[in-house]
């Protein structure tokens, strides 16, 4: 685990992967846009949206640097640049980040993904020391903000796992293949 985007050789891995017939999912928080404008587009890239604002943000990231939010907001607008199907990522904890679908619905309007997906947050490993197992949305919670998000953004949920409790959202139909490089 960890933020490949601090990896200074991510470029060159990338291409690496994609002269040997390989696919890269690149999943990162957003935090280093500087690295985004560099590498060649993945094969699919993720950002992972942890708050609404830049208040909650705070209080859910506890962020080392003061200017991340800002960073992501920087790697939010670049993730309309790339070529590759994107996604932003949002990890719902109920009573903590799964508030203010209007916010979360601009920095969507600000990115352009081609998906959404938003996840309950499961009660596991080092969380369950500062969570509680209520913070754990259900899948209907998920699927009741997955449906704000829509009706918000213009997006329409194209698959779910009642399971995983995860709902996706596009404005495609179905999603994209994703093609070898």
């Amino acid at each position: 685990s960890g933020e490949p985007t601090l990896y200074p050789l991510l470029g060159d891995l990338i291409e690496e992967f994609h002269k040997r017939g390989m696919t890269t999912f690149l999943v990162t928080n957003g935090t280093n846009p500087e690295v985004l404008e560099k590498i060649p587009p993945p094969s699919q890239l993720y950002i992972s949206v942890s708050a609404p604002n830049e208040e909650v943000y705070k209080k859910v990231v506890c962020p080392i640097r003061l200017d991340n939010w800002s960073r992501l907001l920087r790697s939010l607008e670049l993730m309309r640049t790339f070529s590759c199907p994107t996604v932003i990522r949002i990890t719902l904890v109920k009573d903590v980040n799964m508030l203010d679908p209007e916010g979360y619905s601009k920095l969507i309007e600000l990115a352009e993904p081609t998906y959404i997906e938003a996840k309950a947050y499961m009660h596991l490993g080092f969380s369950v020391k500062r969570l509680k197992r209520s913070n754990m949305p259900t899948h209907e919670e998920v699927h009741a903000f997955s449906q704000e998000l829509a009706n918000l953004t213009g997006y329409r949920i194209i698959d779910e796992s009642s399971p995983s409790r995860v709902v996706l959202l596009s404005k495609l139909k179905q999603p994209k293949k994703i093609a070898p490089p």
